[in-house]
């Protein structure tokens, strides 16, 4: 018994790949951005736990501008867990020991990813930009990104 829940805890835990540290050199939008590590070479990241607007969405390019702002032309740290279909790196990001992630969903600029995530702290930290109507809850008829990605392609 003991052998078939450790085997399980194993089996369901995503343990980190690879952890670099490198200077963002462009945001892309509010979930991703490109790094270039220590031996020059660029890495897209997208950001694990959240989805912030698309670049057309209500909050995009504000979105994008508190992320820049977070990080751009720093030393962040980075903490692969896995790569997606678009070969960009699913990652925790940290700039002084700060959760990008953390910080965007805080500042109501993302949402908390819940398809991929199962994060507690992202989840308490929406509910509080939600409570306060800070960044994008400011719209009382906010569409979660992945809502409006559906969207436009029903269209």
């Amino acid at each position: 018994m003991l052998l078939l829940i450790l085997v399980l805890l194993v089996s369901f835990h995503n343990p980190p790949l690879v952890t670099i540290t490198g200077k963002v050199v462009k945001v892309v939008d509010g979930d991703t951005f490109d790094v270039l590590d220590s031996s020059f070479k660029t890495i897209r990241i997208r950001m694990n736990g959240i989805d912030a607007p698309e670049k057309k969405q209500a909050f995009g390019e504000a979105s994008r501008k508190q992320l820049a702002s977070l990080c751009a032309g720093k030393l962040v740290r980075i903490v692969k867990y896995s790569t997606d279909r678009n070969k960009r790196w699913i990652a925790d990001s940290y700039v002084d020991g700060i959760s990008l992630s953390h910080r965007m969903v805080q500042e109501g600029m993302a949402w908390h990813f819940v398809k991929y995530s199962s994060d507690t702290s992202l989840a308490r930290l929406q509910q509080q930009a939600r409570a306060k109507k800070i960044g994008l809850w400011s719209d009382p008829h906010a569409i979660a990104p992945w809502d409006y990605r559906s969207k436009r392609l029903r269209n």
